[in-house]
């Protein structure tokens, strides 16, 4: 028999490792479900396949790494290639004439509701087109700068890439395609082992990569906003809640701000805090000191630092806040006055409560 189709092995291989720059890897579980299903159908009834044993072995691997990365479970096949299969359903009463029939239904009961979860994702992703989330698509995440603030260039104006061209190093970049259920801890700690603490377990990982984020925090407010949602990574299933992420730039202007006149100008450089949640929500939460509604006084005689409200700042923060609300983006904001009280960390935790609760990823 001449064989008219191959399996791209290289493919296979790389699909274990990581998504493809150019297909989803929604779209990616769907065609590798439907090639086992079929071939597998096609041995147990036309003793055909378009796959050798070893590329079965292959393509079940990639198949489960996809649907890792997706948030799904891996089917259970009770063998591994085509012989195992044979040998599966002569020890399983599927011989004889009328035994294709039992050995497709065996195929449909192990695969197919694999099969119904991508669709349920496919018919989530299909209605969100016609919801009011967040506009464009992820690229990337520049945030928890230290130091000197990154200068960051447009590299290539047609794929939107960027490049920070200057102290890098002073900040992190979540480069990842983001999962279909949000950025939660768990990624977020095995991303940072793979570029910055590969040879670490992850319970190691994660208390560095908490340390790091902590440190590009520099106000009381804002360290216990973090430090408050952060224990909860600490609890049963915590490591899956989403990510906390600090100081996330969301857009980088250097000449307006620098041409006092232009109206232009962009007002909010960074966000103090992004959650992308399982609902594919983009939360920003910002605390607010004095600095964001007031304008310094001279030191008084007591060398206390007092503020003079400014209508000018306050309506600038309000715009800002109207043109991403448009954008699809969820906005909360705490006053710096009150998250230094005695009871900030219940007040913190209780409104964390309820915004998971909100956000919970949706049933199909």
């Amino acid at each position: 028999m001449c064989q008219l189709w191959q399996l791209d092995v290289e493919l296979m291989e790389s699909l274990r490792f990581g998504p493809l720059p150019d297909r989803p890897d929604l779209d990616v579980a769907v065609a590798l479900t439907r090639l086992l299903h079929e071939d597998f159908v096609a041995r147990g009834t036309r003793h055909d396949e378009r796959m050798n044993d070893e590329e079965v072995v292959l393509a079940v691997k990639a198949h489960r790494a996809v649907l890792e990365r997706l948030g799904l479970e891996s089917p259970q096949l009770p063998f591994r290639h085509h012989s195992g299969f044979y040998d599966y359903w002569r020890k399983n009463d599927m011989s004889g004439g009328g035994g294709w029939q039992a050995r497709r239904e065996c195929i449909e009961e192990l695969l197919g509701p694999t099969r119904q979860a991508l669709e349920d994702l496919q018919e989530a992703e299909y209605e969100q087109r016609f919801k009011n989330g967040p506009r464009g698509t992820f690229k990337n995440l520049i945030f928890a700068a230290v130091g000197p603030k990154p200068q960051i260039v447009l590299r290539d104006a047609v794929s939107n890439e960027v490049e920070i061209v200057r102290n890098a190093e002073n900040c992190l970049v979540y480069k990842d395609p983001l999962p279909l259920q949000g950025l939660t801890w768990r990624q977020m700690v095995t991303w940072w082992q793979a570029h910055h603490m590969p040879d670490t377990e992850e319970p190691e990982a994660a208390d560095a990569l908490y340390r790091r984020l902590y440190r590009s925090l520099d106000s009381l407010p804002e360290q216990t906003v973090l430090r408050t949602y952060c224990a909860r990574y600490a609890e049963p299933d915590g490591f899956d809640l989403p990510a906390l992420i600090p100081q996330v730039y969301l857009h980088y202007d250097p000449y307006t701000r620098k041409s006092g006149g232009h109206s232009g100008a962009l007002h909010r450089e960074r966000m103090d805090f992004l959650l992308l949640a399982p609902d594919r929500s983009r939360i920003v939460i910002e605390v607010d000191g004095a600095h964001h509604y007031g304008i310094k006084k001279p030191t008084g005689a007591d060398g206390r630092t007092t503020y003079a409200a400014s209508p000018r700042l306050y309506s600038e923060m309000v715009a800002e806040d109207r043109r991403l609300r448009l954008a699809g983006y969820e906005i909360y904001r705490f006053g710096g006055w009150e998250l230094t009280r005695p009871d900030s960390p219940q007040v913190i935790s209780d409104f964390f409560t309820e915004l998971l609760t909100r956000h919970k990823k949706p049933t199909p």
